[in-house]
């Protein structure tokens, strides 16, 4: 058993579920949902995903050998939607920060896991690294989850086990 091998195919692995969950919540809501914050002080889905589109492009290029946040990213500019942007380019900049990811991921090799790297001047393993994006990424698609949800409301699709549907999808009982 490879303890680092299998690490980093969970992580390409949970990444992949987290990404696959948003899609589905965000196939399902409109263009206006997709741009609507739930008040003043909250991001819409949209935002969400340009920071997050952004976050992994910066951390992810270069990885191993670049401080992983970018003098040429905007993080400010990632929670502003300029006039005119529509849902394809929301779209592209989350699926090229995703792909930024992937690619990374798997051209790391499993001796990569304890080398160190540094994101806003601060070392740390790649390992610590790695669990400290997944980290950021689950909280925000969580949060576009429950949007989509919230804005979907009884025309919401489940993206996993429907409710009082535990029992018939093969849930052992406690």
């Amino acid at each position: 058993m490879d303890l680092a091998a299998d690490y980093l195919a969970d992580v390409i692995q949970q990444f992949e579920k987290m990404k696959a969950l948003a899609d589905k919540a965000i196939a399902q809501v409109s263009d206006e949902e997709l741009f609507r914050a739930a008040d003043q002080e909250s991001n819409s889905i949209a935002i969400v995903m340009r920071h997050i589109g952004g976050n992994l492009r910066s951390r992810f290029t270069d990885f191993l050998t670049s401080d992983g946040e970018k003098a040429s990213r905007d993080r400010d500019g990632e929670f502003e939607i300029p006039d005119g942007t529509a849902r394809d380019a929301v779209l592209a900049d989350w699926e090229s920060g995703f792909a930024r990811l992937q690619a990374t991921l798997r051209a790391l090799a499993p001796a990569d896991v304890v080398r160190d790297v540094a994101i806003r001047g601060e070392r740390m393993t790649v390992v610590v690294a790695l669990n400290r994006a997944m980290t950021h990424v689950s909280s925000h698609v969580g949060q576009i989850v429950w949007m989509a949800k919230h804005f979907r409301s009884s025309s919401w699709k489940t993206l996993s086990i429907p409710r009082g549907q535990s029992r018939q999808a093969g849930t052992p009982r406690s």
